[in-house]
């Protein structure tokens, strides 16, 4: 139940009835919200501004007319027109308590949505160059693509967790020729490894293993086929890692693509290039050099092969072909992309690093053109994590050469707190992640606030046990409670936030935006905190009082509804709803 989304389709009924001509996309402009000032009701709406000047008429005499509308509705208690046209509806108390029985009844349901449709989309994220364990500069990205992913399919669309393997180019080979080294090293060898090459302990178990299958024999062999086959050895191995670190913060994808898949004759960059000529969106020609920026790696001062990136919203048409014939990065980024369309994916959503912020405009005029605007691609860039603590910069102990990793991380705070917090922030801003902040057990702390919220709804229960053994709790009990009992201004803040929440998802959703969620988990622990502080100090608003078993019954009902929708945004999150914290 989204009264918001209710509201929503009555006010436009109210509209047609009033003007049957309207046009349905006008009314898809409506918007229903919580006003700015809880003052002025539960509901406000534009409804009267919208359509005021397509029906050339005044807003206020627009809104008077919807207002009238309502009268006698037995779920308003009345509607106000205010400033420029806006509708203020204050709502009867049964619209509260239906909310509860919603809730009550869908339970981990509450929220869904089948706003996709059944729709594919495609959430790639991650994608680090598989040179090394993950660092903490991925840890963000796993975390924002991970969330994302759960809020699309909990609002209905269906999703595939994506990480694109970046083994196609030179990183790769130097990769291999630092797990040589640690293969000469495991051999006897007294090795010093050379700036430019990967100095982290995490391949001398490769190395090792290569010296217990080959013994010496690499040595005999000529380098390319050598190098060759340790690419192989250690690109599996440096997976595994990284499949470990994900794990670590309960990260699994079902795809894992190659990029050297794009690659060799006959391959996407090929096939896609070739298309790319039919459809006239490939031209020779001359790149200007980038005014008042650096000169980038793929601007040449010559006639090259250019994608007509312009003609899809780019700044720039965009190189295809480097000067000695090789494919440009870009090149197998229209391969790819075009790969995920014609595996069936018409919405796409990438999570970026802080140093891909343009790619943006790039790879939207590449869905666009492979796609014939059919599929559209969201490009999220995820910003810098600063370690802090006791409000300075903080150095870890490194165990993998000069990174810290997700492991670091993750075995310094934990996973919850890990991921809580990199989603307690907009992606496209820098954070600052406290050491310190996420160890405090108070509101200051955000995980552990959301996280004691829930604990304290199940200790709720368990003091009602306490204080009135024999009382039926089961969820059938809960359920036929006299809701209509729930009445207080302290009461209906809580049920009015936890009504709100299906509107927070899909808002979320539709702006593929997790930390909605996060900030809404905050405030409705915080409300939830204050009515608990609130009957420590007046009895008559304690959840639990054995003298009076119905109105127990009611607040029980509205403590579970609490907790159910804390179980549902921390299960978004990827984030524990414990019972108990120590």
């Amino acid at each position: 139940m989204d009264i918001f989304a209710l509201f929503a389709v009555r006010v436009a009924d109210a509209l047609k009835s009033l003007h049957p001509d309207i046009p349905e996309e006008l009314l898809g402009r409506i918007v229903v919200e919580p006003p700015r000032d809880a003052g002025h009701g539960d509901l406000s709406t534009n409804a009267a501004m919208v359509v005021a000047k397509p029906l050339g008429k005044n807003p206020r005499e627009v809104a008077t007319a919807i207002a009238a509308r309502f009268e006698g509705d037995e779920d308003v208690i009345s509607v106000e027109v205010a400033g420029p046209g806006f509708l203020n509806f204050r709502l009867a108390l049964p619209v509260w308590h239906r909310v509860l029985r919603t809730i009550a009844a869908e339970g981990d349901d509450y929220g869904r949505s089948n706003i996709g449709k059944g729709e594919a989309v495609n959430v790639e994220y991650v994608s680090a160059n598989p040179t090394g364990p993950m660092h903490v500069g991925h840890t963000r990205g796993a975390v924002f693509g991970d969330a994302v992913a759960s809020l699309m399919a909990y609002s209905g669309y269906v999703v595939t967790r994506e990480y694109y393997i970046n083994d196609a180019g030179g990183q790769v080979t130097t990769l291999a020729r630092s797990t040589l080294l640690r293969y000469r090293e495991a051999l006897g060898e007294t090795i010093e490894i050379p700036p430019g090459l990967y100095p982290g302990d995490y391949l001398i178990p490769v190395g090792k293993a290569l010296a217990d299958e080959f013994g010496a024999s690499l040595l005999a062999k000529p380098e390319e086929e050598v190098l060759a086959l340790v690419r192989d050895r250690v690109l599996g191995a440096m997976m595994d890692l990284v499949r470990a670190d994900l794990a670590k913060l309960g990260i699994r994808h079902q795809v894992f693509f190659s990029e050297r898949t794009l690659h060799g004759q006959g391959g996407d960059i090929d096939l896609t290039l070739e298309w790319l000529r039919e459809q006239g969106m490939v031209y020779q020609g001359r790149l200007e050099p980038p005014k008042g920026q650096p000169v980038h790696e793929e601007w040449e001062d010559r006639e090259q092969t250019l994608f007509r990136a312009t003609d899809y919203g780019d700044d720039v048409d965009r190189a295809l072909v480097k000067s000695d014939g090789s494919y440009t990065y870009f090149a197998a980024d229209i391969a790819y992309h075009r790969n995920k369309y014609l595996r069936g994916f018409k919405h796409m959503i990438n999570v970026l690093g802080a140093d891909h912020s343009g790619y943006v405009k790039r790879l939207q005029a590449a869905v666009k053109a492979v796609s014939h605007g059919e599929a559209d691609v969201d490009v999220k860039i995820c910003q810098l994590v600063r370690l802090m603590k006791n409000g300075a910069p903080f150095k870890m102990s490194k165990r993998s050469g000069d990174l810290v990793t997700v492991a670091d991380v993750v075995d310094e705070v934990g996973s919850d707190a890990t991921r809580f917090m990199l989603l307690f922030r907009r992606n496209d801003a820098v954070m600052d992640f406290d050491f310190d902040l996420v160890k405090e057990q108070t509101r200051d702390n955000p995980v552990f606030y959301v996280q004691y919220a829930h604990a304290r709804a199940c200790s709720v229960f368990r003091t009602a046990e306490r204080d009135m053994p024999g009382t039926d709790l089961s969820k059938t009990a809960l359920a036929a409670a006299e809701i209509e009992r729930i009445a207080t201004a302290d009461e209906l803040e809580l049920v009015r936030l936890l009504a709100a929440w299906p509107r927070i998802v899909a808002g979320a959703a539709a702006a593929h935006e997790p930390h909605r969620i996060a900030f809404y988990l905050y405030d409705l622990a915080g409300a939830f905190h204050g009515f608990w502080a609130k009957g420590r100090e007046n009895i008559g608003l304690r959840f639990v009082n054995a003298d009076d078993p119905m109105m127990t019954m009611a607040r029980l009902a509205l403590v579970d509804a609490t907790r159910q929708v804390l179980v549902n945004g921390l299960r978004i999150l990827g984030v524990s709803a414990p019972e108990e914290l120590s």
